[in-house]
């Protein structure tokens, strides 16, 4: 909580606000640093599980041989603690060269990610085409909006935080994360997914706040999910993907109103689903 002035229709008087929680996260990796950065203190190991599997360090949750918080910089150690800003983690049956894991972690929109050539790196990671059998009735996914911000009991006091939800088909919110940066609360649910032994995320759909841009795509392919939705606009980027994927993509979705700009397919209304062979496919494991 906070004083701050607060001006409405020429009045002027103090009053209480409060203020979302940042603070910086470092991650040590075999007792390296590996990286730092701000977020909302709360499911800080999620967090860190979430990232490393995002950002194609580990493929599977047996290679987390330790996750837990550090020691702070006065040798106290922070264990179960929210507050604790460092995260130590120790792996297995990964090579982990800093350097370069470094100068990875820099490619985000901010820094100016464009081309083909971008698009292939993120490939590399072992990316796989999203379940086509994952099916949506558009009535359901117009629920999303609603159930994401009424769950959201940190921006309700704050209103300056991001989120994203996990939905089943059904429309049932599975888990829902906040924090200060969008990709922190995509990394959060993808971790709690990770540490839950439930990847790959291939029967739900995923919500964000905010837009939808190359990086979120890009962790919602990595964790299998076939379709994600955000309230604003994608990127040019996260389309291009999304479409050379076969990743669902709807933007603007608030109200009863969306824009679909890949993967329209997996939005059918009940009523009117038939299997198509692609899918039978699929389910019954006979691609070619």
């Amino acid at each position: 909580m906070t004083q701050v002035t607060e001006w409405q229709n020429g009045q002027v008087r103090r009053v209480q606000d409060c203020l979302v929680a940042e603070e910086p996260l470092e991650i040590r990796l075999n007792a390296t640093p590996l990286s730092v950065t701000m977020r909302t203190p709360g499911h800080d190991l999620e967090l860190t599980a979430g990232f490393l599997f995002s950002e194609g360090l580990i493929e599977r949750r047996e290679q987390i041989v330790s996750l837990d918080y550090g020691k702070t910089e006065y040798g106290h150690t922070t264990s179960q603690q929210a507050s604790g800003n460092i995260v130590h983690v120790q792996l297995t049956g990964t090579t982990f060269d800093p350097e370069r894991t470094r100068r990875n972690f820099f490619m985000t929109s901010s820094c100016g990610i464009c081309g083909k050539a971008s698009i292939e790196a993120v490939k590399a990671h072992g990316i796989r085409r999203p379940n086509p059998a994952f099916l949506l009735d558009p009535e359901v996914l117009c629920t999303f909006p609603d159930s994401l911000k009424a769950a959201q009991s940190i921006f309700d006091r704050t209103g300056g935080l991001h989120a994203a939800g996990l939905f089943d088909a059904q429309g049932k919110l599975v888990v829902l994360r906040e924090d200060v940066g969008r990709h922190n609360a995509v990394d959060k649910v993808v971790g709690w997914a990770l540490l839950a032994g439930r990847l790959p995320l291939a029967d739900y759909a995923l919500m964000v706040s905010g837009r939808g841009g190359f990086e979120i795509i890009q962790k919602a392919l990595l964790a299998g999910v076939p379709l994600l939705a955000s309230v604003s606009a994608p990127s040019s980027l996260a389309v291009r993907l999304a479409r050379e994927t076969g990743l669902t993509l709807v933007g603007f979705l608030r109200g009863r109103r969306f824009l679909v700009y890949s993967g329209e397919e997996r939005l059918q209304p009940k009523a009117a689903r038939q299997i198509n062979p692609t899918q039978l496919q699929f389910l019954t494991g006979t691609q070619t």
